[in-house]
C-alpha cells in the first residue's frame, strides 16, 4: 500500500460514521488505555469495631483512582484532643484581684506624681521675675499669672493647695519680684506679708499695745495717712474684707472704735500711694495670718471657756497695757480670769487711761468714777471691747494662762517693771505699802 494509499485508507477508517452508542476517541489515548488496563478495584475487608469513628482517609484513594482522579497525599490523622481539666475558679479570682490592685496602684502612684510633679518649684534661677499682683485678683487668677512667669508648674494645683492650707484671701496687690525655683510657701509668704517692690514701698512700724488713734498719730506725722481719713475708715469695719474676724464685731454702739485692737502691731512694708482703707485692711490680714500660727486648739479653748475672738483680744488688750515683762503676762491673766469667774470687778487701771485724752502718771479717785462702759471699777466683767492692739504673746497669754490662785498685783516701782501677786486681800494691802517704799 502506498503512503497515498494509506493516508487514504487512514481517512476511510475516520472518515465512515460512527456508531451513535460509541463516543469520539479522546485527545490523549494513551492515557485512556493506561487506565483501562488498571485491574478493578477489590472491595475492602471489614473493619473491626472501634469507639471512635472509622478513618475515611484510606477510602480516598480508591475513590479517586475510579472516577479517573490522580491519589492525593493522605492527610495526616487528626489527634484527639486530651480532655484537659477545666481552671480552678480560685485561681481565676486571685488573678483578677492582683490584676485590679496592681491597676489601682499604677493609677495612685501616677495621681501622687502628677500632684508631686505638679507642686514642685520649677528650676532654680538666680534672674528675678517681676509679677504684678492687682488689686481685687483670685487666687486663680494670681496663679495663672505665677506659671505664666514661669514660677509655679501647675495653676489647678497651685489653687488646690492655696484651699487646703486655707491661703489665698489676703494677697497683697503690688509688684512683686520672684525668684525661679521659690517655693509655693515662699511665694504665698511674700504675697500675704505684701513684700512689694523696695524702690516702690513705704515702711512703717506699729508698736505693741496702740491705740487706733496712736496709729493714725504716728502714720500721719510721718506722711502715710490722712488722719481723719484713717479715723473715719476705722469706724466702718464693714468695708474691709481681708479679715474673716471682723464680721463678728458687735455693733451694740458701746465700742469707741469698732476696729480697736484687730490692727496687728507690727512693722509693715506696702506700696507707695496705698490708701488709708488699704492700710487698715494689710494690718487686719497680718491679724489672721498670726491667730493661724497659734496652736491648733485654740479655738476649742475658745469654745470651752464661752468666749469669741472679740472677747479674746478685749482680755489680750488689757494684759498688753498691763504688762511689760513676757514671764508675767500668763500670770497676770490668770489673774483677770480668776476674777471673772468670781463676779470680780477688774479694776484695771489701763481701762481708765484709755478713756483719758492724756495718759497720766497715777490715777485719781475721781478718774476711777467716770461713767463709761470701759470703766472696770465701776463695771463687772470685760470691757466692751479691746483697748490697745495686744501682741501675739499677750494673746497667748490669755489662752493659756497660769493656774495660780492670785487676785491681785501692784507694780514693784522699783525699776523692774515687775510686780507683786496675792491671794487675798491683806497680802495685797501689804505689797501696796513695800510699793510705796519703792517709789521713795
Amino acid at each position: 500500500m502506498s503512503k497515498d494509499d494509506d493516508n487514504n485508507g487512514w481517512k476511510s477508517v475516520y472518515s465512515g460514521n460512527l456508531p451513535e452508542d460509541r463516543e469520539e476517541p479522546d485527545a490523549e489515548p494513551a492515557r485512556v488505555r493506561d487506565e483501562e488496563e488498571q485491574p478493578a478495584i477489590a472491595p475492602l475487608p471489614p473493619r473491626a469495631r472501634s469507639v471512635s469513628p472509622p478513618d475515611r482517609s484510606s477510602a480516598a484513594p480508591a475513590r479517586n483512582a475510579a472516577a479517573g482522579k490522580p491519589e492525593s497525599a493522605p492527610e495526616p490523622e487528626e489527634e484527639e484532643a486530651e480532655d484537659d481539666e477545666p481552671p480552678k475558679k480560685g485561681h481565676a479570682g486571685l488573678w483578677s484581684f492582683l490584676i485590679a490592685l496592681g491597676l489601682v496602684v499604677i493609677a495612685a502612684a501616677s495621681i501622687l506624681f502628677y500632684v508631686w510633679n505638679g507642686l514642685r518649684p520649677p528650676g532654680s534661677s538666680d534672674q528675678a521675675v517681676r509679677v504684678t499682683i492687682s488689686k481685687g485678683m483670685g487666687a486663680k487668677k494670681v496663679g495663672e499669672t505665677l506659671e505664666a512667669k514661669g514660677l509655679i508648674r501647675n495653676t489647678f494645683l497651685f489653687s488646690m493647695w492655696l484651699k487646703y492650707k486655707n491661703e489665698g484671701s489676703r494677697f497683697q496687690a503690688g509688684d512683686y519680684d520672684f525668684t525661679p525655683g521659690m517655693t509655693n510657701g515662699e511665694i504665698v509668704a511674700k504675697l500675704n506679708n505684701g513684700e512689694t517692690v523696695a524702690a516702690e514701698t513705704i515702711r512703717f512700724t506699729i508698736p505693741e499695745g496702740f491705740t487706733v488713734v496712736q496709729i493714725a498719730d504716728r502714720l500721719a506725722k510721718e506722711g502715710i495717712v490722712d488722719k481723719d481719713k484713717f479715723m473715719n475708715a476705722v469706724r466702718n469695719p464693714s468695708q474691709f474684707s481681708n479679715s474673716t474676724w471682723t464680721k463678728q464685731i458687735p455693733t451694740d454702739g458701746d465700742l469707741r472704735y469698732p476696729i480697736e485692737g484687730y490692727l496687728f502691731p507690727e512693722t509693715y512694708e506696702m506700696k507707695k500711694g496705698s490708701t488709708e482703707s488699704d492700710i487698715i485692711d494689710r494690718m487686719l490680714a497680718e491679724l489672721d495670718r498670726k491667730l493661724g500660727t497659734l496652736p491648733e486648739d485654740w479655738q476649742s479653748v475658745l469654745e470651752e471657756r464661752g468666749w469669741t475672738l472679740h472677747e479674746l483680744l478685749t482680755a489680750a488688750s488689757l494684759v498688753e497695757r498691763e504688762v511689760v515683762v513676757d514671764e508675767e503676762r500668763p500670770i497676770v491673766a490668770g489673774i483677770i480670769l480668776n476674777r471673772l469667774d468670781k463676779k470680780m470687778p477688774l479694776q484695771i487701771d489701763a481701762t481708765i487711761q484709755y478713756l483719758l485724752d492724756k495718759q497720766k502718771e497715777k490715777l485719781t479717785n475721781d478718774d476711777l468714777k467716770v461713767d463709761s462702759p470701759y470703766n472696770t471699777y465701776q463695771n463687772k466683767g470685760l470691757p466692751p471691747g479691746p483697748i490697745s492692739s495686744p501682741s501675739l504673746k499677750s494673746i497667748e497669754a490669755v489662752l493659756y494662762p497660769a493656774d495660780t490662785d492670785y487676785l491681785y498685783y501692784v507694780t514693784k516701782k522699783d525699776g523692774s517693771n515687775t510686780h507683786l501677786f496675792a491671794e487675798t486681800y491683806k497680802q495685797h494691802q501689804k505689797n501696796i505699802r513695800e510699793s510705796e517704799k519703792n517709789e521713795q
